[in-house]
C-alpha cells in the first residue's frame, strides 16, 4: 500500500532524476503505479472516498423512534439499560453482541441531538487576589502515631495565583479548625489576600434561605483580617477547582514521600507536623517566582490573631457534668453549683473558672457523646456504690480491659453490691497511685487466675514485686539441621 510519505517522494525525485523509472524505484513504488499518481496529481489520502454507507442493515431501525423517545425524557438512561429493556420487550430479537451497536448510536445522538453540556470556562488569576481553602480527609494514606492509627483532616490554603499552598491537622469540618487553620496559613504566609473563598461549609455560609451569605462567627473572622468572603455555587466543587485539584496532588506528592521514607508510623504528633511542614516548603519550591509576585501586593495582617476557640459561661449541674457543643463531659466534682467558662479549640476543650485554667480535655467529635473522667467522681460513688451498676455513664469508668474484667470476676463472687464496692475501691487506687501500675496488676492476677480483691491489688500495686511485661515472648531458636536431612533423602 502506497504512503502518502512515498508520493510526496516521488514528486520531488521526478524534479531531479532525468530517469522516471528510477525516480519511482527510489520513492519504493511500481513505475506503474507512480505514472498513476503523477498523472493524478494527488496523494493517496486525498484519493480516499468517505464511508458514509452502512455495510450491515440496523438491528434497532424500526425501534429507534421509541429509544429516541426514551432518552428526550431522560437523557441520563444508559444504553445497557435501554437494551436490556428491549431484550425483554422483544425476547430473541436482539444478541448480546449488538449492544456495542446501540452504544455507537446513542452516543452519536448524544453529540448531535442531545442535551447540551456544561461548559467549564478557563479563568484568569491575578496576584494577591484570591486564596481558597477546603477540608480534605487524609485517613487513605494510614498515618499511624506510635503504631495507633491517626484519623485526621487536613485544613487546605491554596492561593490561586502562585499556588502557593499550606495545611493544619484537624479533626472535623468545625468552625474552630477552619478558623485556626486559616489564621495558620495567613501568618505563615506573612499578608492577606484580598479574597477568600469556600464552598459551602455549614460553619461559614448560611443556608440559601438566609439573608445573609456567611455566618456571624465567619463574618467577623473576615472583618478582622479585612477580607472579602466568597462562597461557590451548591454541588459546584468545581469552583473551588484550585484547591480541588491542590487536594490530589498533595496527597499523590505525602503518598511518595511516605514510600521514600519507608514508613507511614511516626513518633508522635509533633513529628508528623514537622512532615508535613517539609512537604509543603517542597512543594513551594518552584513557585517562588510567582509568590514573590503576590507577596508584593499582599495586605498587612493585623496586630493579633483572633480566638480560634468558642467561649461558653455555663453552671455545673449537680451530676458534675457539663454539656459543650452537644457533648457531654465531666468536670471535678468541686466545681458542683460553680459559674465556669469553657473554651472550645479545634482538639481540645478548656476549663476555666476564676480567670484561672483549672483543667483541659480532649474535644469529642460529633454529638451525641460523652467523656466521663473517673477521678473526677470517684469519691462520691464511694460513698454511693449502689448508683455504680445503673449509672447512665458507667462504661466510661472501665479505663482499660483489663477493668471491665476484674469488675465481671467480682459480680461473679461477690453481690451486685459487694462487687461494686470492691471495683470502686481498685478505681479509687487507679485516681490515688498510678492508673497503668493497678492496670499491670490486674493483667497479672487476671493471666494467673488469682482471685481479684481490692486488698490483694492494694498489696501489689504497693510492694516492689517487678511484674512482666505483656509484650515479653520467648521464642526458641529454630534449628534448619533437619531441613538439611529432608533434602538429602529426597536426594536435592
Amino acid at each position: 500500500m502506497v504512503k502518502d510519505q512515498q508520493v510526496r517522494r516521488l514528486f520531488k525525485l521526478i524534479q531531479t532524476e532525468k530517469n522516471f523509472g528510477m525516480a519511482a524505484i527510489k520513492a519504493g513504488m511500481d513505475e506503474k503505479t507512480a505514472r498513476k499518481y503523477r498523472r493524478l496529481g494527488k496523494l493517496p489520502s486525498e484519493l480516499k472516498q468517505p464511508h458514509t454507507w452502512r455495510t450491515r442493515p440496523d438491528p434497532f431501525e424500526e425501534v429507534w423512534v421509541g429509544i429516541k423517545f426514551m432518552l428526550e425524557i431522560n437523557p441520563g438512561l444508559e444504553a445497557k439499560t435501554i437494551f436490556e429493556d428491549l431484550q425483554r420487550r422483544h425476547p430473541g430479537r436482539f444478541a448480546d453482541g449488538q449492544l456495542r451497536t446501540l452504544q455507537r448510536r446513542i452516543k452519536v445522538w448524544r453529540a448531535c441531538e442531545g442535551p447540551s453540556k456544561e461548559v467549564f470556562f478557563t479563568q484568569v488569576h491575578y496576584p494577591g487576589e484570591l486564596a481558597q481553602s477546603d477540608f480534605t480527609r487524609m485517613n487513605n494514606l494510614g498515618i499511624t502515631i506510635g503504631g495507633q492509627r491517626f484519623n485526621h483532616m487536613i485544613y487546605h490554603f491554596v492561593l490561586t495565583y502562585s499556588n502557593w499552598e499550606t495545611g493544619t491537622i484537624c479533626f472535623s469540618e468545625s468552625f474552630e479548625s477552619l478558623s485556626q487553620g486559616f489564621q495558620n496559613a495567613l501568618w505563615e504566609l506573612g499578608g492577606v489576600p484580598k479574597m477568600h473563598q469556600t464552598d459551602c461549609l455549614t460553619t461559614a455560609v448560611q443556608k440559601t434561605t438566609h439573608p445573609d451569605d456567611f455566618t456571624q462567627r465567619y463574618q467577623d473572622l473576615l472583618d478582622h483580617y479585612n477580607l472579602d468572603g466568597k462562597k461557590t455555587n451548591p454541588n459546584s466543587p468545581h469552583e473551588n477547582g484550585d484547591v480541588e485539584q491542590r487536594h490530589h496532588r498533595f496527597k499523590k506528592a505525602a503518598e511518595q514521600s511516605l514510600f521514600l521514607r519507608g514508613s507511614r508510623d511516626f513518633a508522635d504528633r509533633k513529628e508528623y507536623e514537622q512532615f508535613l511542614g517539609s512537604l509543603f516548603k517542597q512543594l513551594n519550591a518552584g513557585r517562588k517566582e510567582r509568590f514573590s509576585e503576590e507577596q508584593a501586593v499582599l495586605g498587612g495582617l493585623p496586630k493579633r490573631r483572633i480566638d480560634a476557640f468558642k467561649k461558653n459561661a455555663m453552671t455545673v449541674g449537680p451530676s458534675s457534668t457539663i454539656r459543650v457543643n452537644h457533648n457531654v463531659y465531666s468536670v471535678d466534682s468541686r466545681l458542683i453549683g460553680e459559674r465556669i467558662n469553657t473554651r472550645l479549640f479545634m482538639d481540645r476543650v478548656e476549663i476555666w473558672y476564676g480567670q484561672k485554667k483549672v483543667d483541659i480535655m480532649p474535644r469529642l467529635r460529633g454529638e451525641g457523646k460523652h467523656r466521663i473522667n473517673y477521678r473526677h467522681i470517684i469519691d462520691s460513688l464511694l460513698r454511693k456504690p449502689g448508683a455504680f451498676e445503673n449509672y447512665r455513664y458507667r462504661d466510661d469508668l472501665f479505663p482499660t480491659s483489663r477493668f471491665r474484667i476484674a469488675y465481671d470476676e467480682l459480680k461473679q463472687r461477690h453481690s451486685q453490691n459487694m462487687a461494686a464496692k470492691q471495683y470502686l475501691n481498685i478505681l479509687h487506687l487507679a485516681a490515688r497511685e498510678n492508673e497503668t501500675a493497678v492496670d499491670d496488676v490486674l493483667r497479672m492476677m487476671i493471666d494467673k487466675n488469682m482471685s481479684i480483691c481490692a486488698e490483694q491489688v492494694e498489696a501489689l500495686v504497693r510492694s516492689s514485686q517487678p511484674i512482666a511485661e505483656a509484650t515479653k515472648v520467648s521464642i526458641p531458636a529454630v534449628n534448619l539441621a533437619c531441613y538439611d536431612r529432608l533434602l538429602e533423602e529426597v536426594g536435592l
